[in-house]
């Protein structure tokens, strides 16, 4: 039903047990954002921390149960590719904890539990914070629109949370590096 909050995703016709707390969602998100891993790793990242029991689902049926995984992150919802990223999980985690807290009424890191659904809830309704502004004005300077003077005094002043960093595999960076040297 869609009230319930999922505690299983049904693969081949038979249900499985997941661990749907937020915590573990948020380190499939990371590996996901993570330039060293491949897409295969990225996959296996997530269908063993969604899955409690992975070993249990026939190799046959990996594929079926990741896109499982994938649409019980993704709370069901298709996702489209909308252009530059505007935000990052583990970025902008001292930014939407405190957003999140606000929406839940409570500090929801000290939890013992949060579902992943009920998580992502406050996510979607967190309004007037700190990060509701980065967001915004990351959205806008990736449209390049202008930002008006309170903005760019605001991105200004707080670049170092507005700016999303880049993340480089370490080769990437080793020949970043190799060519800033040459033009320095």
């Amino acid at each position: 039903m869609f009230w319930d909050l999922p505690q299983s995703l049904e693969v081949a016709g038979k249900a499985y047990e997941i661990d749907s707390d937020f915590r573990t969602v948020l380190r499939v998100l990371a590996a996901y954002g993570d330039p060293e891993l491949s897409d295969s790793e990225k996959a296996l990242v997530c269908l063993a921390n969604v899955y409690i029991d992975i070993g249990a689902i026939p190799a046959a049926h990996l594929q079926e149960a990741y896109e499982a995984a994938v649409r019980f992150i993704d709370n069901g919802q298709e996702q489209e590719q909308r252009g530059p990223r505007s935000m990052d999980w583990e970025q902008d985690a001292p930014l939407i904890f405190p957003a999140v807290n606000g929406v839940a009424g409570f500090e929801v890191r000290s939890a013992e539990y949060m579902h992943w659904h009920t998580f992502l809830g406050c996510f979607m309704e967190v309004k007037d914070s700190v990060f509701s502004t980065v967001v915004r004005l990351r959205q806008k300077k990736n449209k390049r629109q202008k930002l008006d003077n309170a903005e760019r005094e605001f991105w200004n002043g707080n670049w170092k949370i507005c700016e999303l960093k880049v993340k480089l595999s370490a080769a990437e960076q080793a020949e970043y590096d190799r060519l800033d040297k040459l033009f320095s």
